[in-house]
Protein backbone atom coordinates (compact mmCIF):
# COMPACT_ATOMS: atom_id res chain seq x y z
CA UNK A 1 0.00 0.00 0.00
CA UNK A 2 1.35 3.86 -0.43
CA UNK A 3 2.99 4.81 2.94
CA UNK A 4 1.37 8.17 4.09
CA UNK A 5 3.60 8.93 7.19
CA UNK A 6 6.85 10.56 7.16
CA UNK A 7 7.81 14.21 8.31
CA UNK A 8 5.11 16.41 6.59
CA UNK A 9 6.60 18.94 4.08
CA UNK A 10 4.10 20.67 3.34
CA UNK A 11 4.52 24.91 3.20
CA UNK A 12 2.44 27.38 4.85
CA UNK A 13 3.37 29.98 3.18
CA UNK A 14 3.01 33.20 5.68
CA UNK A 15 4.75 31.24 8.21
CA UNK A 16 7.69 30.65 5.86
CA UNK A 17 7.78 34.35 4.78
CA UNK A 18 8.18 35.47 8.55
CA UNK A 19 10.30 32.79 9.10
CA UNK A 20 13.00 34.14 6.34
CA UNK A 21 12.01 37.48 7.69
CA UNK A 22 13.42 36.89 10.78
CA UNK A 23 16.32 34.25 9.99
CA UNK A 24 17.52 37.09 7.77
CA UNK A 25 17.42 39.45 11.01
CA UNK A 26 19.76 36.81 12.87
CA UNK A 27 22.20 36.65 10.44
CA UNK A 28 21.06 32.70 10.45
CA UNK A 29 22.15 30.10 8.00
CA UNK A 30 20.93 26.59 8.25
CA UNK A 31 22.89 23.59 8.00
CA UNK A 32 21.70 20.41 6.00
CA UNK A 33 21.88 16.97 7.11
CA UNK A 34 24.43 16.47 4.61
CA UNK A 35 26.99 19.43 6.06
CA UNK A 36 26.17 18.04 9.62
CA UNK A 37 27.18 14.58 8.65
CA UNK A 38 30.60 15.26 6.59
CA UNK A 39 30.98 19.12 7.78
CA UNK A 40 34.99 18.93 6.60
CA UNK A 41 33.92 18.43 3.17
CA UNK A 42 30.69 20.58 2.98
CA UNK A 43 31.11 23.26 5.44
CA UNK A 44 31.05 26.70 3.39
CA UNK A 45 34.95 28.18 4.10
CA UNK A 46 32.93 31.57 5.29
CA UNK A 47 31.48 29.86 8.44
CA UNK A 48 34.57 27.82 9.08
CA UNK A 49 36.61 31.40 9.11
CA UNK A 50 33.87 32.72 11.10
CA UNK A 51 34.28 29.26 13.97
CA UNK A 52 37.87 30.13 14.45
CA UNK A 53 36.67 32.74 16.39
CA UNK A 54 33.55 31.37 18.35
CA UNK A 55 33.56 29.35 21.27
CA UNK A 56 31.47 26.12 21.51
CA UNK A 57 28.69 27.25 23.49
CA UNK A 58 28.15 30.94 22.04
CA UNK A 59 24.76 32.17 21.33
CA UNK A 60 25.88 32.84 17.68
CA UNK A 61 23.91 31.51 15.24
CA UNK A 62 27.32 30.10 13.35
CA UNK A 63 27.23 27.71 15.81
CA UNK A 64 24.17 26.02 14.18
CA UNK A 65 27.18 24.50 11.72
CA UNK A 66 28.38 22.85 15.08
CA UNK A 67 25.17 20.33 15.46
CA UNK A 68 27.59 17.29 14.61
CA UNK A 69 29.47 14.53 15.83
CA UNK A 70 32.69 15.93 14.43
CA UNK A 71 33.66 19.21 15.94
CA UNK A 72 36.98 19.89 17.31
CA UNK A 73 37.32 19.24 20.96
CA UNK A 74 38.22 22.02 22.07
CA UNK A 75 35.82 24.76 24.19
CA UNK A 76 36.81 27.92 21.38
CA UNK A 77 37.55 27.78 18.08
CA UNK A 78 37.70 24.53 17.18
CA UNK A 79 36.80 23.47 13.28
CA UNK A 80 35.80 19.81 12.08
CA UNK A 81 37.41 16.23 11.92
CA UNK A 82 36.47 12.76 12.41
CA UNK A 83 34.35 11.60 15.02
CA UNK A 84 35.07 11.86 18.63
CA UNK A 85 35.32 8.37 20.32
CA UNK A 86 36.31 7.12 23.99
CA UNK A 87 37.41 3.39 24.10
CA UNK A 88 37.36 2.19 27.46
CA UNK A 89 40.03 -0.27 28.65
CA UNK A 90 39.59 -4.09 30.09
CA UNK A 91 41.49 -2.97 33.19
CA UNK A 92 38.08 -0.47 33.83
CA UNK A 93 35.34 -3.07 32.17
CA UNK A 94 36.22 -6.34 33.01
CA UNK A 95 35.91 -7.81 29.56
CA UNK A 96 37.60 -8.71 26.66
CA UNK A 97 35.50 -6.95 24.38
CA UNK A 98 36.50 -3.60 22.79
CA UNK A 99 33.75 -1.30 24.32
CA UNK A 100 33.57 2.20 22.31
CA UNK A 101 31.80 5.03 23.06
CA UNK A 102 30.96 7.98 20.88
CA UNK A 103 31.26 11.49 22.80
CA UNK A 104 28.77 14.11 22.97
CA UNK A 105 30.64 16.85 25.15
CA UNK A 106 31.94 18.68 21.75
CA UNK A 107 28.38 20.12 20.91
CA UNK A 108 27.06 22.80 21.71
CA UNK A 109 25.15 22.52 25.31
CA UNK A 110 27.30 20.05 25.42
CA UNK A 111 24.75 16.82 24.49
CA UNK A 112 23.32 15.56 21.65
CA UNK A 113 19.86 16.42 22.08
CA UNK A 114 20.95 19.85 20.35
CA UNK A 115 20.75 17.86 17.36
CA UNK A 116 17.53 15.99 17.73
CA UNK A 117 15.89 19.18 18.61
CA UNK A 118 17.32 20.43 15.55
CA UNK A 119 16.01 17.83 13.70
CA UNK A 120 12.56 18.26 15.11
CA UNK A 121 12.82 22.24 14.55
CA UNK A 122 13.91 22.71 11.39
CA UNK A 123 11.79 20.80 9.31
CA UNK A 124 8.78 23.18 10.96
CA UNK A 125 10.66 26.27 10.21
CA UNK A 126 11.81 26.20 6.79
CA UNK A 127 8.33 25.16 5.89
CA UNK A 128 6.62 28.21 7.65
CA UNK A 129 4.57 25.07 9.89
CA UNK A 130 6.24 26.85 12.82
CA UNK A 131 5.74 30.61 12.88
CA UNK A 132 8.58 32.08 14.89
CA UNK A 133 7.52 35.48 15.40
CA UNK A 134 3.67 34.69 15.92
CA UNK A 135 4.30 31.12 18.00
CA UNK A 136 6.61 29.79 20.98
CA UNK A 137 8.11 26.63 20.94
CA UNK A 138 7.62 24.34 23.39
CA UNK A 139 10.17 22.03 24.70
CA UNK A 140 8.98 19.04 26.73
CA UNK A 141 12.20 16.86 28.35
CA UNK A 142 13.71 15.67 31.24
CA UNK A 143 16.47 17.40 30.61
CA UNK A 144 18.94 18.02 28.22
CA UNK A 145 16.61 18.18 24.96
CA UNK A 146 14.93 21.24 26.28
CA UNK A 147 18.17 22.53 26.97
CA UNK A 148 18.77 21.98 23.20
CA UNK A 149 15.89 23.24 21.99
CA UNK A 150 16.07 26.14 23.67
CA UNK A 151 19.86 26.95 22.75
CA UNK A 152 18.19 26.44 18.78
CA UNK A 153 15.38 28.48 19.45
CA UNK A 154 17.63 31.25 21.16
CA UNK A 155 20.33 31.13 17.85
CA UNK A 156 16.99 31.63 15.46
CA UNK A 157 15.74 34.55 17.30
CA UNK A 158 12.51 32.88 18.88
CA UNK A 159 10.71 32.36 21.97
CA UNK A 160 10.78 29.08 23.71
CA UNK A 161 9.61 27.67 26.74
CA UNK A 162 11.22 24.67 28.54
CA UNK A 163 9.44 21.62 30.57
CA UNK A 164 11.40 19.55 32.80
CA UNK A 165 10.86 17.56 36.21
CA UNK A 166 11.65 19.62 38.83
CA UNK A 167 14.02 17.16 40.28
CA UNK A 168 16.29 17.03 37.56
CA UNK A 169 20.09 18.41 38.61
CA UNK A 170 20.64 22.24 39.45
CA UNK A 171 23.33 22.70 36.92
CA UNK A 172 20.11 22.36 34.15
CA UNK A 173 18.11 25.09 35.50
CA UNK A 174 20.86 27.13 35.85
CA UNK A 175 21.95 27.13 32.01
CA UNK A 176 18.32 27.35 30.93
CA UNK A 177 18.22 30.05 32.93
CA UNK A 178 20.41 32.05 30.59
CA UNK A 179 18.90 31.03 27.36
CA UNK A 180 14.65 29.72 27.71
CA UNK A 181 12.13 32.52 27.66
CA UNK A 182 10.15 30.61 30.23
CA UNK A 183 10.77 27.64 32.48
CA UNK A 184 8.31 25.00 33.74
CA UNK A 185 9.38 22.44 36.52
CA UNK A 186 6.54 19.61 36.75
CA UNK A 187 6.38 17.25 39.83
CA UNK A 188 9.14 14.26 39.87
CA UNK A 189 12.40 13.41 38.65
CA UNK A 190 13.42 11.45 35.58
CA UNK A 191 10.62 8.95 35.36
CA UNK A 192 7.88 11.54 35.75
CA UNK A 193 7.24 11.80 31.56
CA UNK A 194 2.84 11.21 32.03
CA UNK A 195 3.49 14.45 34.11
CA UNK A 196 5.16 16.47 31.36
CA UNK A 197 2.96 15.19 28.89
CA UNK A 198 0.30 16.63 31.73
CA UNK A 199 1.50 19.85 31.42
CA UNK A 200 1.88 20.04 27.55
CA UNK A 201 -1.80 19.22 26.94
CA UNK A 202 -2.67 22.05 29.53
CA UNK A 203 -0.67 24.75 27.20
CA UNK A 204 -1.87 23.20 24.12
CA UNK A 205 -5.61 23.86 25.37
CA UNK A 206 -4.75 27.23 26.97
CA UNK A 207 -2.69 29.08 24.68
CA UNK A 208 -2.87 29.51 21.23
CA UNK A 209 0.90 31.32 20.78
CA UNK A 210 2.51 27.87 20.96
CA UNK A 211 3.90 24.82 19.03
CA UNK A 212 5.14 21.50 20.50
CA UNK A 213 8.19 19.96 19.60
CA UNK A 214 7.89 16.52 21.63
CA UNK A 215 10.99 14.45 21.32
CA UNK A 216 8.91 11.22 22.05
CA UNK A 217 6.91 11.57 19.01
CA UNK A 218 8.56 13.90 16.38
CA UNK A 219 10.07 11.94 13.99
CA UNK A 220 12.88 14.13 13.12
CA UNK A 221 14.16 13.25 15.98
CA UNK A 222 14.62 9.27 14.91
CA UNK A 223 15.68 10.85 11.16
CA UNK A 224 18.69 13.05 13.05
CA UNK A 225 20.06 10.69 14.86
CA UNK A 226 19.82 7.67 11.63
CA UNK A 227 21.21 10.15 9.41
CA UNK A 228 23.69 11.96 11.67
CA UNK A 229 24.73 10.24 14.41
CA UNK A 230 24.55 6.63 12.98
CA UNK A 231 26.99 7.85 10.13
CA UNK A 232 29.40 8.84 12.81
CA UNK A 233 29.35 5.71 14.43
CA UNK A 234 30.31 3.85 11.31
CA UNK A 235 32.66 6.84 11.04
CA UNK A 236 34.06 5.40 14.32
CA UNK A 237 33.98 1.97 13.40
CA UNK A 238 36.05 2.21 10.43
CA UNK A 239 38.77 3.96 12.91
CA UNK A 240 38.70 1.92 15.26
CA UNK A 241 37.84 -2.00 13.43
CA UNK A 242 40.85 -4.05 12.88
CA UNK A 243 41.25 -7.05 10.79
CA UNK A 244 40.15 -9.95 11.93
CA UNK A 245 37.55 -8.23 14.25
CA UNK A 246 33.94 -7.36 13.99
CA UNK A 247 31.26 -5.44 15.22
CA UNK A 248 28.69 -6.56 17.48
CA UNK A 249 26.56 -4.06 18.35
CA UNK A 250 25.37 -0.88 20.30
CA UNK A 251 23.94 -0.04 23.29
CA UNK A 252 21.73 3.35 23.90
CA UNK A 253 19.27 3.71 26.87
CA UNK A 254 15.60 4.18 25.55
CA UNK A 255 14.80 7.72 26.77
CA UNK A 256 13.56 9.75 23.70
CA UNK A 257 14.39 6.34 21.43
CA UNK A 258 16.05 8.81 18.97
CA UNK A 259 19.07 7.51 19.53
CA UNK A 260 17.72 4.33 19.13
CA UNK A 261 17.68 5.01 15.48
CA UNK A 262 21.56 4.54 15.01
CA UNK A 263 21.29 0.58 15.79
CA UNK A 264 18.68 0.80 12.18
CA UNK A 265 21.30 2.52 10.56
CA UNK A 266 24.27 0.52 11.39
CA UNK A 267 22.08 -3.11 10.99
CA UNK A 268 21.84 -2.18 7.21
CA UNK A 269 25.76 -1.19 7.24
CA UNK A 270 26.78 -4.15 9.14
CA UNK A 271 23.84 -6.76 8.75
CA UNK A 272 23.37 -9.28 11.55
CA UNK A 273 24.86 -6.37 14.37
CA UNK A 274 22.53 -5.92 17.39
CA UNK A 275 20.88 -3.55 19.06
CA UNK A 276 20.43 -3.75 22.81
CA UNK A 277 17.95 -0.75 24.31
CA UNK A 278 18.93 -0.14 28.33
CA UNK A 279 16.42 1.41 31.17
CA UNK A 280 16.72 2.13 34.49
CA UNK A 281 16.02 -1.40 36.76
CA UNK A 282 14.04 1.20 38.97
CA UNK A 283 11.42 1.68 36.38
CA UNK A 284 11.55 -1.60 34.35
CA UNK A 285 9.63 -0.26 31.46
CA UNK A 286 10.43 -2.12 28.26
CA UNK A 287 11.44 -5.06 30.37
CA UNK A 288 8.22 -5.17 33.20
CA UNK A 289 6.01 -3.00 31.69
CA UNK A 290 7.09 -0.07 34.17
CA UNK A 291 6.66 1.43 37.69
CA UNK A 292 8.74 3.06 39.90
CA UNK A 293 11.05 5.67 40.17
CA UNK A 294 15.02 6.04 39.17
CA UNK A 295 18.26 8.72 38.56
CA UNK A 296 19.35 8.09 35.78
CA UNK A 297 18.96 11.58 34.31
CA UNK A 298 18.43 11.41 30.45
CA UNK A 299 16.28 8.64 29.75
CA UNK A 300 12.78 9.23 31.04
CA UNK A 301 10.07 6.14 31.49
CA UNK A 302 6.90 4.43 32.36
CA UNK A 303 5.90 5.01 28.45
CA UNK A 304 7.44 3.76 25.27
CA UNK A 305 7.97 6.72 22.60
CA UNK A 306 6.45 6.83 19.61
CA UNK A 307 9.49 7.18 17.46
CA UNK A 308 10.88 3.80 18.67
CA UNK A 309 11.14 1.16 16.40
CA UNK A 310 10.17 -1.63 18.56
CA UNK A 311 10.29 -4.65 15.67
CA UNK A 312 14.16 -3.81 15.30
CA UNK A 313 15.23 -4.05 18.61
CA UNK A 314 16.99 -7.45 19.80
CA UNK A 315 17.59 -7.12 23.70
CA UNK A 316 16.70 -4.99 26.86
CA UNK A 317 18.78 -4.34 29.56
CA UNK A 318 18.14 -2.95 32.89
CA UNK A 319 20.33 -0.89 35.07
CA UNK A 320 20.64 -0.74 38.41
CA UNK A 321 20.77 3.24 38.80
CA UNK A 322 22.79 2.59 42.00
CA UNK A 323 26.01 0.72 39.50
CA UNK A 324 25.53 3.96 37.24
CA UNK A 325 25.49 6.75 40.36
CA UNK A 326 28.65 4.84 41.88
CA UNK A 327 30.51 4.76 38.03
CA UNK A 328 30.44 8.52 38.21
CA UNK A 329 31.30 8.63 41.79
CA UNK A 330 34.22 6.27 40.95
CA UNK A 331 35.45 8.52 37.56
CA UNK A 332 35.16 11.73 39.47
CA UNK A 333 36.34 11.49 42.53
CA UNK A 334 39.98 12.51 43.21
CA UNK A 335 40.41 8.95 45.19
CA UNK A 336 38.87 7.38 42.02
CA UNK A 337 40.66 8.26 40.16
CA UNK A 338 44.25 7.87 41.61
CA UNK A 339 42.59 4.00 42.69
CA UNK A 340 42.10 3.87 38.73
CA UNK A 341 45.48 5.00 38.24
CA UNK A 342 46.76 2.19 40.49
CA UNK A 343 45.11 -0.33 38.10
CA UNK A 344 47.44 0.64 35.04
CA UNK A 345 45.16 3.42 33.39
CA UNK A 346 47.04 5.61 30.92
CA UNK A 347 46.81 9.19 31.90
CA UNK A 348 45.51 10.08 28.57
CA UNK A 349 42.26 7.72 29.35
CA UNK A 350 41.88 9.14 32.95
CA UNK A 351 42.02 12.84 31.14
CA UNK A 352 38.69 11.75 29.75
CA UNK A 353 36.47 10.25 32.29
CA UNK A 354 34.57 14.01 32.49
CA UNK A 355 33.40 12.85 29.31
CA UNK A 356 30.88 10.19 30.35
CA UNK A 357 27.78 11.75 32.06
CA UNK A 358 25.24 9.27 34.41
CA UNK A 359 23.51 8.19 31.11
CA UNK A 360 26.59 7.37 29.80
CA UNK A 361 27.68 5.74 32.78
CA UNK A 362 24.66 3.40 32.13
CA UNK A 363 25.34 2.75 28.49
CA UNK A 364 28.63 1.26 29.39
CA UNK A 365 27.45 -0.76 31.97
CA UNK A 366 24.57 -2.44 29.42
CA UNK A 367 27.81 -2.82 26.96
CA UNK A 368 29.60 -4.93 29.91
CA UNK A 369 26.42 -6.72 30.48
CA UNK A 370 26.24 -7.47 26.47
CA UNK A 371 29.73 -8.73 26.60
CA UNK A 372 28.90 -10.97 29.17
CA UNK A 373 25.78 -12.30 28.22
CA UNK A 374 27.29 -13.51 24.66
CA UNK A 375 30.66 -14.38 26.02
CA UNK A 376 32.21 -11.75 23.93
CA UNK A 377 36.15 -11.97 23.12
CA UNK A 378 38.53 -9.37 22.40
CA UNK A 379 37.86 -9.68 18.64
CA UNK A 380 34.34 -8.10 19.42
CA UNK A 381 33.67 -4.24 19.29
CA UNK A 382 30.30 -2.91 21.20
CA UNK A 383 29.48 0.32 20.10
CA UNK A 384 27.30 2.95 22.62
CA UNK A 385 27.32 6.54 23.02
CA UNK A 386 28.35 9.41 26.27
CA UNK A 387 25.20 11.64 24.98
CA UNK A 388 26.27 14.20 27.56
CA UNK A 389 29.31 14.73 30.25
CA UNK A 390 29.82 15.56 33.66
CA UNK A 391 29.06 19.29 32.98
CA UNK A 392 25.72 19.16 34.32
CA UNK A 393 26.07 16.56 36.75
CA UNK A 394 28.68 18.25 39.48
CA UNK A 395 25.99 18.60 42.33
CA UNK A 396 25.24 15.02 41.90
CA UNK A 397 28.90 14.06 43.07
CA UNK A 398 28.54 16.31 45.53
CA UNK A 399 25.28 15.15 46.99
CA UNK A 400 26.54 11.25 47.10
CA UNK A 401 29.89 12.80 49.27
CA UNK A 402 27.17 14.67 51.69
CA UNK A 403 24.96 11.63 51.97
CA UNK A 404 28.09 8.96 51.68
CA UNK A 405 30.65 10.67 53.72
CA UNK A 406 34.22 11.37 52.03
CA UNK A 407 35.71 9.12 49.31
CA UNK A 408 38.69 6.84 49.49
CA UNK A 409 40.70 4.28 47.32
CA UNK A 410 39.45 1.80 49.36
CA UNK A 411 35.65 2.95 48.96
CA UNK A 412 36.98 2.70 44.83
CA UNK A 413 38.13 -0.55 45.05
CA UNK A 414 34.68 -1.50 46.49
CA UNK A 415 32.62 0.24 44.10
CA UNK A 416 34.61 -0.92 40.88
CA UNK A 417 34.67 -4.38 41.93
CA UNK A 418 30.55 -4.31 42.85
CA UNK A 419 29.56 -1.85 40.16
CA UNK A 420 31.28 -2.23 37.12
CA UNK A 421 33.01 -5.70 37.48
CA UNK A 422 30.79 -6.98 39.38
CA UNK A 423 27.14 -6.79 37.31
CA UNK A 424 26.02 -9.62 35.57
CA UNK A 425 23.77 -10.71 32.82
CA UNK A 426 20.50 -10.63 35.03
CA UNK A 427 17.48 -8.14 34.18
CA UNK A 428 18.04 -9.30 30.48
CA UNK A 429 15.64 -10.07 27.92
CA UNK A 430 16.61 -11.25 24.22
CA UNK A 431 13.33 -10.13 22.02
CA UNK A 432 11.38 -12.99 20.97
CA UNK A 433 8.75 -11.72 18.26
CA UNK A 434 5.79 -11.41 20.82
CA UNK A 435 8.31 -9.86 23.14
CA UNK A 436 8.95 -6.93 20.57
CA UNK A 437 5.27 -7.05 19.98
CA UNK A 438 4.24 -7.18 23.59
CA UNK A 439 6.69 -3.70 24.09
CA UNK A 440 5.45 -2.38 20.79
CA UNK A 441 1.57 -2.62 21.78
CA UNK A 442 2.18 -0.63 24.79
CA UNK A 443 3.03 2.11 22.60
CA UNK A 444 -0.95 2.49 22.58
CA UNK A 445 -1.77 3.47 26.23
CA UNK A 446 0.21 6.63 25.85
CA UNK A 447 -0.38 7.45 22.13
CA UNK A 448 -3.81 6.54 21.09
CA UNK A 449 -5.33 6.83 24.43
CA UNK A 450 -3.60 9.87 26.18
CA UNK A 451 -2.36 11.79 23.22
CA UNK A 452 -4.17 11.49 19.96
CA UNK A 453 -2.04 9.06 17.70
CA UNK A 454 -4.33 6.57 15.73
CA UNK A 455 -4.40 2.76 16.54
CA UNK A 456 -3.76 2.71 12.35
CA UNK A 457 0.25 4.44 12.42
CA UNK A 458 0.43 2.31 15.19
CA UNK A 459 -0.42 -1.11 13.22
CA UNK A 460 1.33 0.39 10.29
CA UNK A 461 4.71 0.77 12.81
CA UNK A 462 4.17 -2.62 12.80
CA UNK A 463 2.77 -4.72 10.23
CA UNK A 464 3.98 -2.45 7.84
CA UNK A 465 7.56 -1.69 9.60
CA UNK A 466 9.77 -1.94 7.10
CA UNK A 467 8.14 1.16 4.64
CA UNK A 468 7.12 2.85 7.35
CA UNK A 469 10.48 3.30 9.57
CA UNK A 470 12.18 3.57 5.57
CA UNK A 471 9.54 6.48 4.70
CA UNK A 472 11.07 8.37 7.61
CA UNK A 473 15.05 7.46 6.97
CA UNK A 474 14.52 7.97 3.41
CA UNK A 475 13.81 12.35 3.80
CA UNK A 476 16.84 13.83 4.58
CA UNK A 477 17.85 14.42 1.19
CA UNK A 478 14.40 16.23 0.52
CA UNK A 479 14.46 18.21 3.52
CA UNK A 480 18.10 19.55 2.98
CA UNK A 481 16.41 20.51 -0.63
CA UNK A 482 14.22 22.68 1.55
CA UNK A 483 16.52 23.97 3.60
CA UNK A 484 18.84 25.01 0.63
CA UNK A 485 15.75 26.88 -0.82
CA UNK A 486 15.10 29.00 2.43
CA UNK A 487 19.23 29.80 2.87
CA UNK A 488 18.49 31.54 -0.46
CA UNK A 489 15.58 32.92 0.54
CA UNK A 490 17.34 34.85 2.92
CA UNK A 491 19.65 36.02 0.50
CA UNK A 492 22.47 34.78 3.11
CA UNK A 493 23.60 31.88 0.75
Amino acid sequence: MAMKYGIDLTVNPEGLKHAVELAKKQNVVIPTFRQMKDPVQHTPAAVKEKLKTTGLWDLDPVNLFRITWKNEPVKSGGLFGRANYVELPSALTGVDARIVALVGKWFPTGAHKVGASFGCLVPRLITGQFDPIHKKAVWPSTGNYCRGGAYNSQLLGCDSIAILPEGMSRERFEWLETVAGEIIATPGTESNVKEIYDKVWELRNTRDDIVIFNQFDELGNHLWHYEVTGSAMDDVLQQVLREGERYFGVTVTSGSAGTTAVGDYLKKVHPGSLIAVGEALQCPTLLENGFGAHRLEGIGDKHVPWIHNVKNTDMVIAVDDEDSMKFIRLCNEPEGVDYLRSLGLKEEFIEQLPLMGISGAANVIMAIKMAKYYELTSKDVILTVFTDSMEMYGSRVREMAEESGPYTEMQAAVDHARHVLGVRTDNMLELSYYDKKRIHNLKYYTWVEQQGKTSEELMAQWYDAEEYWNSVESMAGSIDEKIDEFNKLTGLQ
